[in-house]
């Protein structure tokens, strides 16, 4: 005797919570850092060294702290200046 199970599967309904899981997931990881470094910054924005310091480094708004020769930025003030930073990019 032999049984068989079908399986129907809605594909958007799926990739919906695929997104949602993994939005999830980088919102954990992105947690876990309480301080970004400048090679960290780097990564997370995709700007040189040379384009963060043009742009925005300066700016008396940007989160930052020297310790010694290495700067730290706070992870989540870091990532709510650059989210406003890039808005007001697109307002000029």
């Amino acid at each position: 005797m032999s049984s068989l199970i079908s399986i129907s599967l809605d594909e958007s309904k799926v990739l919906e919570i695929c997104k949602e899981k993994l939005n999830q997931m980088l919102h954990e990881l992105d947690s876990n850092y309480v301080f970004w470094d400048t090679a960290e910054l780097k990564h997370r924005t995709c700007m040189s060294w040379n384009f963060i310091q043009e742009q925005f480094f300066y700016d008396p708004r940007f989160p930052k702290r020297k310790i010694g020769a290495k700067w730290y930025f706070p992870a989540r003030e870091t990532r709510e200046f650059l989210e406003n930073w890039l808005r007001e990019q697109n307002a000029n």
